[in-house]
């Protein structure tokens, strides 16, 4: 599973990878303190952004990938 980011006006920025073995790879600048991830399984992700401020606004996106 894919969790992407993108600003008002801006393009689409990747904040996290999982994998199906609950590995978590985050992107420079991105980290579990803000953007914790749970996969309670294969097919199901939740991604919650911890201690919301007005610099979060953003469309959120999520993607599966079978690569």
């Amino acid at each position: 599973m894919l969790w992407y980011r993108q600003p008002p006006r801006h393009g689409l920025k990747l904040i996290v990878s999982t994998t199906t073995l609950r590995e978590k790879f985050y992107e420079d600048g991105y980290s579990e303190a803000k953007f914790e991830i749970s996969r309670e399984y294969a097919g199901y992700t939740v991604m919650t952004i911890k201690n919301v401020t007005s610099k979060d606004a953003a469309s959120y996106f999520c993607a599966a990938s079978d690569h």
